[in-house]
């Protein structure tokens, strides 16, 4: 009973957690844009109850424009995230199951990005492809699969070597049947874990770049957009224009994680059952 319930609570938790991010995105999403239209006569106003972030240099509600820029950004880490997790699962999968020659050139590869800061080499992706969202999200994507790739590669080296691969083999399966029907499932859950948690490393990264003006265009309400927009006047008191909304994307990475680390518990067969 002991066992089942600390499942339920992991379970239950996982689910709290995705609804409330859920939440947070939808809400965002459906912010309209009059929500946080400039309104100089409310230019510069600290936190009250009518604008519980204050407003920015151009009277524009921040706790909107936050929410806003978190759905954004949000969204810019689910998309980046997803392509790595597909490159990583297949760059795995053709490490381990191809030619030697094959698995050498992945690990140099592998070795070359990750020996590179993510921040210089997305900043460099995306100005070598004009910036903006397109150039940010193959940036992103471009750096985030490498840990995941190497895990997937081991997993699958570690499958080729159980006796049911080998018995799939003698009653004469071929290789695209073993990785449909024993490979790739055993992979899903490593794949939606390592989704998640590059998540969190994806948005940091979004906001970074665009905080360096190397990202998302300034008329998007970006959170990266939002704290570089901030510097400018941090030495006139406006405090509120940096820390609110960098709170808010400190308390979103910190749930993402959060979440990742819950669903590896349940996933993984040897804390499942603690």
């Amino acid at each position: 009973m002991r066992r089942c319930n600390r499942r339920t609570q992991l379970v239950l938790l996982t689910a709290g957690l995705s609804l409330l991010l859920l939440a947070i995105y939808l809400v965002g999403a459906l912010i309209p844009e009059s929500a946080y239209a400039s309104d100089y006569l409310a230019a510069k106003l600290p936190p009250s109850w009518e604008h519980p972030f204050g407003t920015d240099s151009l009277g524009r509600d921040l706790l909107m424009r936050t929410l806003k820029g978190l759905s954004i950004s949000m969204t810019v880490g689910i998309a980046a995230s997803a392509i790595s997790a597909v490159i990583a699962v297949l760059v795995g999968i053709a490490a381990a199951t191809g030619a030697q020659w094959v698995d050498a050139a992945i690990n140099w590869v592998i070795d070359l990005v990750m020996g590179v800061p993510h921040t210089i080499l997305v900043i460099l992706i995306s100005f070598a492809l004009g910036r903006g969202l397109k150039g940010l999200l193959i940036g992103i994507a471009a750096t985030h699969w490498c840990s995941l790739a190497r895990l997937i590669r081991g997993e699958v080296l570690q499958l080729r070597s159980e006796t049911y691969i080998a018995v799939s083999r003698r009653l004469g399966k071929g290789s695209g049947w073993i990785l449909v029907h024993h490979l790739l499932p055993h992979l899903v859950p490593q794949f939606f874990v390592g989704l998640i948690l590059t998540f969190p490393h994806a948005i940091l990264h979004e906001a970074s770049i665009s905080f360096l003006g190397f990202g998302l265009p300034p008329e998007q309400p970006a959170i990266g957009i939002i704290l570089s927009e901030s510097m400018k006047y941090l030495s006139t008191g406006m405090w509120w224009s940096a820390v609110f909304p960098g709170l808010l994307l400190v308390a979103i990475v910190l749930l993402v994680d959060r979440l990742g680390d819950q669903l590896r518990r349940i996933l993984d067969p040897s804390s499942a059952q603690e």
